[in-house]
């Protein structure tokens, strides 16, 4: 069992969100590939968020189907274990478009499961 739960989970993909968006503001895609460390760290952060995803339970996930849970996970994959085949243009392009609209739902989703404790 996990030393975390899934509340936690959650709160840590927001938390790399924010820090991915905190170091990239700004920048320009060139800017970014040109970073080693800038790269490794938004890397790092992204397979932080895959593994969050991983760790949310099955039920979690059902109740949440429009969050794209499989592809964060999917990517943490290919980030962890097939590290030879990421992309920055992928990267960069997760980062800019499909990062921020996660935000909104997954508060939402820590606000729905505040309230139902209450």
């Amino acid at each position: 069992m996990s030393s975390r739960d899934w509340q936690q989970r959650v709160q840590d993909i927001l938390t790399a969100i924010d820090s991915i968006q905190n170091r990239l503001q700004g920048l320009s895609f060139e800017d970014f590939v040109t970073n080693d460390v800038l790269v490794e760290s938004v890397l790092y952060q992204l397979i932080v968020i895959g593994e969050a995803a991983i760790n949310i339970p099955s039920a979690v996930k059902a109740e949440n189907p429009k969050l794209p849970w499989r592809k964060m996970s999917d990517m943490r994959n290919i980030m962890a274990h097939e590290y030879f085949r990421v992309e920055m243009g992928i990267v960069w392009e997760t980062v800019q478009t499909n990062l921020p609209p996660l935000i909104e739902p997954l508060n939402a989703l820590l606000d729905i499961d505040h309230e139902r404790k209450e």
